[in-house]
């Protein structure tokens, strides 16, 4: 049942029904002899449950809600990283693709699946609704991933042609496989731009933030959630990496789909307790921002002086909010000079608007840290698979396997961060967070860029050796220098995520309007997207710039022959000189607390 449709369709009704419900608690509270009726504080605000019926805090969200909701965002993770962690290994050895244009279709790939969830924001917020649009993005997620099995199946089928099979048919079975495959690639990434910024709103929606004791817990459940996700990518990291490189892609690509199909049933189970938001008729949220900077453009030629008087005719006070971003405010006026309803802005919408351009500076400097995490699944990958991967048990360990230590270690820090740090921080700060979300952004970003120069001054020494055992020309024998070096540039990746990726989600939530909180993940997954893009012009501009001339490029095909220290030197002066950039703009920023009374 479409339960969000059916609370705009019925919005209403529900209204109504939410008013007298209200009304009457409010006069039972005062009758002593209607001792029998619920308490009006159990009762959430501009929610209802799956009925459309006005929902009680004691029945309904919370952690309860919440687990099953992480619970398919862990199944969607372990899918997602099951495709993306050893993508580039399947372009580079089934697909036969080179090194750089390899890495450059990932990070396109990724940037195209991190930019999605606008469009997906969009119709969740704007028609669908949350729960729907999860639920018809899983379906999608489902069947791309069936497909993408399939392709996989094609060359397996083409590879054992042998001898005797006609080249034109392997061509066409091929030039098939490879369209089929990426149709299916860039299917998931269109159900992941439906599921994530939705599935990860809905989940936060399920505490109430006017409730002071709720807010701390949507805090932890920011960090629990990063948890499951990580949990989940651990899980393919350390499981099916080895069976794709080992027993069969096939098997490697069908997995997720089951385990996808698992996760939307389990997400199916928790509808009776879920709270879901009041959609009504009014205009998407998009549409009334949209609608303040058209009315403030048009308003250009009025005086501050006449805005001024508005604002004291309607009781407005002075703030540090309204005095920024003062051109905003001539929304308030029509150009015509009339005052109906629709001609102008409320001064709620006016600070809506003002929000959306307090992100852009944090979003903007934020996308050098999204660059450099772009590395973890491409260079970082291609360098481990150069080095000793060999265990004391015989057991080598899959290159793609290695980002498992990143995820290892959030699961590690997460409950320390959550438990220790914050109350510690809280104490001290009075925050309830412990330190401000900017704050916790900015600290990862330091520790990202000390990743990096480890990773620059291990692949120096990895090329050292290369060069003292005579492996510079020798790209397919092993360095003898083991992968373990690897591991502090992989364990502080993943220090800086809880930090700088558990505050971007909790900010861009936090800081947009009620109306517009899946747009407000989405833009938190755009500066990935971005990013990753980014990423992949770097890396072609590098490749053109550092080759020819018979030179080999920083990024050739031979990693002993290449400088990819030079490449990770490089973005770390990017991560400094972004971080520096970031802190100026923090210093300017006003947060906003929408429905809070504490």
């Amino acid at each position: 049942m479409n339960y969000d449709l059916l609370l705009q369709s019925d919005h209403w009704l529900s209204l109504n029904y939410s008013k007298t419900f209200i009304r009457a608690i409010s006069m039972s509270i005062s009758d002593p002899s209607a001792a029998q009726t619920p308490l009006l504080d159990d009762t959430i605000d501009g929610c209802l449950d799956y009925k459309g019926r006005p929902v009680r805090r004691s029945s309904s969200g919370c952690w309860i809600s919440a687990s099953f909701i992480i619970v398919v965002e862990i199944a969607e993770r372990f899918a997602y990283y099951g495709i993306s962690s050893n993508l580039i290994t399947y372009l580079t050895g089934p697909l036969g693709e080179s090194t750089a244009t390899a890495a450059a279709q990932v990070n396109a790939w990724n940037g195209a699946a991190s930019l999605l969830p606008l469009l997906g924001a969009f119709i969740a917020d704007s028609f669908l609704g949350r729960y729907r649009t999860i639920i018809l993005a899983s379906l999608v997620y489902i069947l791309g991933l069936g497909l993408l099995a399939l392709s996989a199946t094609l060359g397996s089928i083409s590879s054992s042609g042998g001898q005797n099979a006609d080249d034109i048919a392997l061509s066409s079975s091929l030039q098939f496989q490879l369209i089929l495959f990426f149709s299916s690639l860039y299917l998931v990434a269109f159900a992941q731009g439906g599921h994530k910024p939705c599935v990860q709103a809905f989940g936060a929606d399920q505490f109430d933030t006017q409730d002071p004791e709720e807010c701390k817990a949507k805090s932890s459940f920011f960090n629990w959630w990063y948890f499951g996700m990580c949990a989940g990518t651990l899980t393919t990291l350390s499981i099916l990496n080895y069976i794709q490189d080992n027993l069969s892609w096939v098997l490697g690509f069908a997995i997720p789909g089951i385990v996808m199909a698992v996760g939307l049933v389990v997400f199916l189970l928790g509808t009776m307790t879920y709270r879901y938001s009041v959609k009504g008729d009014e205009e998407s949220p998009i549409v009334t921002v949209g609608r303040v900077f058209i009315l403030a453009v048009r308003n250009r030629k009025t005086s501050y002086s006449a805005i001024a008087a508005e604002e004291e005719a309607r009781g407005i006070l002075a703030t540090e909010s309204s005095k920024q971003f003062k051109f905003l405010n001539k929304a308030l006026l029509a150009p015509d000079g009339s005052k109906e309803q629709g001609e102008v802005c409320s001064i709620r919408e006016v600070e809506e608007a003002k929000a959306v351009i307090r992100l852009a500076p944090i979003w903007a400097t934020s996308l050098i840290y999204a660059i450099a995490f772009a590395q973890s699944s491409t260079f970082f990958t291609k360098q481990g698979a150069t080095m000793d991967r060999s265990t004391a048990m015989g057991f080598e360990i899959p290159a793609a396997s290695l980002q498992s230590f990143i995820s290892l270690s959030v699961v590690l820090f997460i409950p320390i961060y959550d438990r220790i740090f914050v109350p510690l921080a809280r104490a001290l700060t009075g925050e309830p967070a412990g330190i401000t979300l900017l704050q916790r952004i900015g600290s990862g970003m330091v520790i990202s860029t000390i990743s990096l120069v480890i990773a620059a001054v291990v692949e120096m020494r990895r090329l050292k050796i290369a060069e003292e055992y005579g492996l510079l020309d020798k790209p397919n024998v092993m360095v003898p220098m083991s992968v373990w070096w690897l591991v502090p540039q992989y364990a502080l990746y993943g220090f800086a995520d809880v930090f700088t990726m558990v505050g971007l989600q909790e900010f861009f939530y936090d800081q947009m309007p009620n109306e517009l909180r899946s747009v407000g993940l989405a833009l938190y997954l755009s500066i990935f997207g971005v990013g990753s893009f980014l990423s992949s012009f770097l890396i072609s501009a590098i490749e053109n710039l550092t080759s020819g001339d018979g030179r080999d490029s920083w990024l050739a095909n031979n990693l002993n022959r290449a400088h990819l220290d030079y490449f990770f030197w490089l973005l770390a002066v990017l991560s400094a000189v972004g971080l520096t950039l970031y802190v100026c703009c923090t210093k300017y920023y006003i947060y906003a607390r929408w429905g809070r009374t504490f």
